[in-house]
């Protein structure tokens, strides 16, 4: 998996955890403009994220 792609995230609904649904075959990695889902385990609510090409680590503290 790239270092973009993450197992869980918040749960931008309920603030529980998002687990990853998507998977990709070890020939095929994740690539920008992939779209990976996340489904929360507590309210059952499913994201849907595009990829892009900037690391977790390049984000800047807030987008405001």
């Amino acid at each position: 998996m790239q270092p973009w792609v993450v197992e869980t995230i918040p749960c931008v609904e309920c603030g529980a955890t998002a687990h990853l649904l998507t998977g990709f075959p070890p020939d095929d990695p994740p690539r920008p403009g992939d779209i990976v889902a996340y489904r929360c385990e507590e309210c059952m609510d499913r994201f849907d994220v595009v990829l892009d090409d900037v690391g977790i680590d390049d984000q800047p503290d807030s987008v405001w």
